[in-house]
């Protein structure tokens, strides 16, 4: 399956320790993040990511386009939302299309282990059909 990840920089950090808490998850798909995250990403777990460009210069809309496309089967886009974005349209826009096409969005740490432990059991393969 092909992962969508996305983090605020109040949240970058959480970010790289749930990768590596759930690394052992996350190495059997294919992940894609934007340019900081991913980097921060690898940098702490080994894991390959395809990095697009950071969040604010496009990354969030070349993450869009992948899930327009339904190339992406999983969202986990930890936010900050008590501090407000310049770019806050392309944020909302993600949100916009995982709802339109049947993504499963996390956007909190509890709802990201939810869905890494349901892709480790196989309840998101049902996404395999879309493709």
């Amino acid at each position: 399956m092909n992962i969508g990840l996305i983090a605020h920089d109040a949240k970058k950090k959480l970010m790289q320790n749930f990768c590596i808490a759930y690394r052992g998850i996350l190495c059997k798909h294919e992940l894609f993040a934007t340019g900081t995250t991913g980097r921060l990403i690898e940098e702490v777990t080994n894991l390959t990511v395809h990095k697009y460009l950071a969040g604010h210069l496009g990354g969030e809309q070349q993450l869009g386009s992948e899930i327009e496309h339904n190339d992406i089967d999983m969202v986990i886009f930890l936010r900050d939302p008590q501090t407000p974005k310049s770019h806050e349209p392309d944020i909302n826009n993600i949100f916009m299309l995982c709802d339109v096409h049947n993504i499963p969005l996390a956007t909190n740490l509890a709802t990201a282990e939810l869905l890494v432990k349901a892709l480790e059991r196989g309840d998101l393969d049902w996404r395999e059909m879309f493709k």
